[in-house]
């Protein structure tokens, strides 16, 4: 899918769609509650259904209450009511299939591994496309360590595990990657034995606040002393719960630099005291010198005169390709640290960000470690790629809004990984 984009300004207000970083974490809170949960308000995207996929595999009964548009907008009037999809989804682990399948989610994948080797079957997680060339050994000593057996395709997909999770004490490198965490977090309660994991190097706090937030919903304790160690008792039992899956920030903040670079945007269904770890995106709108307004659970976003900005994106790499647009039409070289995050992403996201700038003229520094040097300036139209990566798609599309001539982006389809709705909102907003 070839998507073109021409200079336009941007008004109007959108309803952010919901997190599919929640949604994923409750269908496995669901998953392993006995009894029916309700999960309100969960965007429609590949990689939900990676995670509904996966439940159903593992045994889980899930039917589709009722479906309404999320992540729509109205233009200036006003915002669109969000809806989304609603669940109900029985739990019980008792898995029906040898294999589960995660799609292209590398959350799903981490997230399920650790569920499923609560099994004391043989179960092989597995996936597609850009999935299966993301590390996955840091998943083998841990599991050894608390009774699984288990073994990757040299540390990457599939990995294949009999269980079941016993509990214990484990170390856990957090560098790579907090998503295992947040799958040992989720099985560890219903673990026969109390755990404690000793985690290194974790670079992604926020989302290890988002998950112990979900499993408090669903009635699970965790304890941790400054996410260094984390004791977790045997035994407990997730609680069926009706959830509603909140705004995404994710989603929100290629959009939200869309009305820093290119006029006004209004964003709802945003908890402006969210636990997510992308809702940093505002002290980088207002660091570039953009206007920004809060409302109770809105940002509104208006244009001014953009400088270059400094910022630390170590805990929020999601947020490069979005600092990145932001940073093309700031005066200056801003500096957005954290780029060591990027190498395992959907794509190598950091040479993917130099390579389709550059092609719009914006020179991208990435010589020191860890460092992004964005110099911004005029950008002009280009044939680019999303490299098929959904916030790589997003970003350059942004971009593109501030440019001279047009800009095509080839696999353009990306999106739909996590925001299925996106290329009907910017067109929406476009004048």
């Amino acid at each position: 899918m070839i998507v073109r984009i021409g200079p336009s300004p941007v008004a109007g207000s959108i309803a952010a769609p919901t997190s599919k970083s929640f949604a994923q974490r409750a269908i496995a809170a669901a998953l392993l509650a006995g009894g029916q949960s309700v999960l309100r308000a969960v965007e429609p995207s590949g990689d939900v259904s990676a995670a509904l996929d996966a439940a159903r595999a593992l045994g889980t009964a899930v039917g589709a209450q009722g479906v309404a548009s999320v992540g729509s907008s109205v233009g200036a009037a006003g915002a669109a009511d969000v809806g989304g999809d609603t669940y109900n989804i029985t739990g019980g682990l008792s898995p029906d299939a040898a294999t589960v399948n995660i799609g292209e989610s590398g959350l799903s994948a981490r997230l399920f591994i650790p569920v499923a080797a609560l099994c004391d079957r043989e179960i092989t997680v597995t996936g597609r496309g850009s999935v299966l060339s993301r590390p996955f050994g840091m998943v083998e000593a841990p599991l050894r360590s608390l009774g699984v057996e288990v073994r990757t395709s040299e540390g990457r997909l599939p990995v294949v595990l009999r269980g079941p999770l016993r509990g214990g004490e484990a170390a856990v490198d957090g560098s790579v990657s907090s998503q295992f965490i947040t799958g040992l977090l989720t099985a560890l309660p219903v673990a026969s034995g109390d755990s404690v994991l000793r985690v290194s190097a974790l670079n992604s706090r926020p989302y290890i606040n988002m998950t112990l937030d979900v499993l408090s919903q669903f009635g699970i304790s965790v304890e941790h002393n400054d996410f260094r160690e984390f004791h977790i008792r045997g035994g407990q039992r997730y609680r069926p719960t009706d959830y509603r899956v909140e705004g995404d920030w994710s989603g929100a903040s290629t959009l939200l630099v869309a009305g820093a670079v290119g006029g006004e945007i209004c964003a709802t269904n945003l908890n402006v005291a969210s636990q997510q770890a992308d809702a940093a995106i505002l002290e980088a709108l207002r660091l570039c010198g953009a206007s920004v307004f809060l409302g109770s659970d809105s940002v509104r976003v208006v244009r001014n005169e953009l400088r270059a900005f400094e910022f630390d994106a170590t805990h929020c790499p999601d947020l490069f390709p979005a600092l990145v647009a932001l940073a093309a039409s700031c005066t200056g070289v801003s500096v957005l640290r954290g780029a060591s995050r990027l190498a395992h992403k959907e794509s190598d996201r950091a040479a993917a960000l130099a390579a389709e700038f550059g092609r719009m003229g914006i020179a991208i520094d990435l010589s020191q470690p860890d460092v992004m040097r964005v110099t911004g300036g005029l950008m002009h139209g280009a044939e680019l790629d999303s490299h098929n990566d959904h916030r790589i798609a997003m970003a350059v599309a942004v971009a593109a809004l501030n440019a001279r001539g047009q800009t095509t982006i080839a696999r353009a389809e990306a999106v739909e990984k996590s925001y299925p709705a996106f290329w009907n909102v910017l067109k929406n907003i476009t004048i």
